[in-house]
Order: structure tokens, then C-alpha cells, then sequence
């Protein structure tokens, strides 16, 4: 946070917000609330009081920017082709073996380079009872499908009676054998892991949650303390990044991101290549410096900490290591 302010109290949901809290100044207002009308804000308390500036690297993650209203040619609305492969409301069923489903998309921030920034946002994407049951009977159909990825939006703002409503109804599909949840949660609004929370993950199927973490100073004490719930829990925590110009586009970044996600019980799971999604070229890192990066950083930090380095190809065709 900049200096002399007091903690932040809630989320930031808009431009006159950001400039309120002194996030940005009064005489940017009006070019940002063009961004606004397309793409949505929120920076939780928690993310507030890592930002020093709009430049550094939590800044750059959540405080939009001009930059986002200008769609490069590669860039689409739907970089993976989430839509052409969701069979029925909620399901993207990409790969024969695992589907996505999505209750909701709505999250505790929203990330200025998210792919699905076209679709997320405060007011949207909370699956009906019905569409929910549509969702259910799609998978139980498809025996094939031996993992659901609880995705959105973020699954873990939702309440503990309905997250675990879900999990129960996945549980008693036979030929679902692992569930695995995408959240930055834990590290972006950590005090939303409470126990009835953490009693709510624990099901019988084997679940795993995957954390979005881009810089080592998300990985706050406050975070470590959500995912400590967890892991009480016995539940394995998987560590995801997207590789970010001017947040952890160095190998001292990465390095130290890596390292404090150890340090927390997280291991490195994947280093996303971004996705073209519209407005977001300022983020843009060539793959061949993110090889450069982890081939660096092979020998010099633990062999557990290296992710694999991934490329989700456009159009649907699925994820391929860089």
C-alpha cells in the first residue's frame, strides 16, 4: 500500500475506488473507466496491501490499464475455445479423460490477463440447481471421465453448504476417481478458508486444489495459514503461474516464487505460457525466455520446485510442454 494510508477494509470494485485508496491518480480516472465497462475490478484487502504501485508486480496483476482496450490480431475473446467444447452449460470437456466444470465465474480479484476475462465478473455465471444437474448427468454419461477440475471463476468463494453439495453429487458418479479445484483464494483473500471451509473439502474421492500464485510476495503468512488448513486436511496443494512480463519474468522472480511455494507445501505444478486473450500483450514473455529461465534455474534450485512450462494451444487442440 502507499505510504500513510490505514489497512485497507474491503474489496476495490472500481476505478473511483482504485483512486480513493490512492492506487492511481485522480487524472487517469477517465481512460480506465473505458476498461472498466468491459472488464471487471476487484482487489481483495489482501492484494491491496502488497501493491506499492500500479508498475510492481501485484499492481500490474489487478490495476487495470489503458492498454487492455487494445486487441492485438493473435488475441481472441476465447483464446482455448472453452465455448466450442462446453457440451452443456458449465462443462468443458476438453480431454478424454477429464472434464472442466465451472459453478460459477465470479472471483475475489480479477487478474488483468485472465483468458476468461470476456466472461468473469462480479454478477456473473453461478449455475442454476438445474444446470448444475444437467452438468452432473453429462459427466455420469461419459464414463470416460475420471477427473472433474472444479474451475471458473473461483470455486472456493463459494458457500461451504453448496461447495460441498457438489463435491457430494461428483463423489457419486462411480467413475469419477479424482477431483481437483483452481483457486487463488488462499492467497488472494485468505480469510475465506475458515474450518467450515476446509470440512467442506473433505470428501473420500481424492481431491487436490491447484493455487494461482504469480510472485513470492503473494505467499503471505496470512496465506500460508489458509493453506495450512488445508493441508491439515490432507488435501495436496499444486502450484500454478503464469508467466508475466514485469511480475516474474526473471529467474530471481520465479526462484524466489518457487521457493516460497515449497516453503508453504505447494509444489510447482505447472509455468503457463499466457493465453492470448484480448487486451493483454503488455504480458507477453517469448517462450524462449521462459525456457532460458527454468534452464537456468535447473542446478540452482531444488529439482521439486521446477513446474513444467506449458503452452494451451489455441482453438481447443489442449495444453503441450515449451
Amino acid at each position: 500500500m502507499p505510504d500513510g494510508t490505514q489497512s485497507p477494509k474491503r474489496t476495490i470494485r472500481s476505478v473511483a475506488g482504485l483512486v480513493a485508496a490512492g492506487l492511481i491518480p485522480a487524472h487517469g480516472q477517465a481512460a480506465l473507466n473505458e476498461v472498466a465497462k468491459s472488464y471487471a475490478i476487484a482487489i481483495t484487502p489482501a492484494m491491496q496491501k502488497l501493491i506499492a504501485s500500479p508498475s510492481d508486480p501485484i499492481g500490474l496483476q489487478f490495476i487495470p490499464d489503458a492498454a487492455e482496450l487494445i486487441t492485438a490480431p493473435h488475441e481472441s475473446v476465447d483464446p482455448i475455445a472453452d465455448e466450442a467444447l462446453s457440451p452443456v452449460p458449465g462443462i468443458v470437456h476438453r480431454y478424454p479423460d477429464r472434464a472442466l466444470l465451472k459453478p460459477l465465474l465470479a472471483c475475489p480479484v480479477y487478474c488483468r490477463f485472465c483468458f476468461r476475462r470476456e466472461q468473469v465478473g462480479p454478477d456473473g455465471g453461478l449455475l442454476s440447481d438445474a444446470q448444475l444437474t444437467a452438468a452432473y448427468a453429462y459427466i455420469a454419461a461419459h464414463p470416460e471421465i475420471r477427473e472433474v477440475v472444479l474451475t471458473g471463476g473461483d470455486p472456493l468463494i463459494l458457500s461451504p453448504r453448496r461447495l460441498s453439495g457438489i463435491l457430494a453429487a461428483l463423489s457419486a458418479i462411480p467413475h469419477v476417481e479424482l477431483l481437483r479445484i483452481h483457486s487463488r483464494v488462499p492467497v488472494a483473500d485468505p480469510a475465506l478458508i475458515t474450518d467450515e471451509l476446509a470440512a467442506a473439502l473433505d470428501v473420500a474421492t481424492p481431491l487436490f486444489i491447484a493455487l494461482h500464485a504469480n510472485h513470492a510476495h503473494e505467499i503471505t503468512p496470512e496465506a500460508v495459514a489458509a493453506l495450512t488448513k488445508l493441508q491439515r486436511r490432507g488435501i495436496p496443494i499444486l502450484g500454478q503461474t503464469v508467466l508475466l512480463a514485469g511480475v516474474n519474468d526473471s529467474e530471481e522472480a520465479l526462484g524466489d516464487l518457487f521457493r516460497a511455494m515449497l516453503r508453504a507445501r505447494v509444489k510447482p505444478y505447472y509455468l503457463h505460457q499466457l493465453d492470448a486473450a484480448p487486451g493483454t500483450a503488455r504480458f507477453h514473455v517469448p517462450p524462449a525466455r521462459g525456457r532460458d529461465i527454468l534452464a537456468n534455474l535447473r542446478g540452482n534450485i531444488s529439482g521439486t520446485a521446477l513446474p513444467t512450462y506449458i503452452y494451451d494451444r489455441p482453438g481447443g487442440l489442449g495444453k503441450i510442454p515449451l
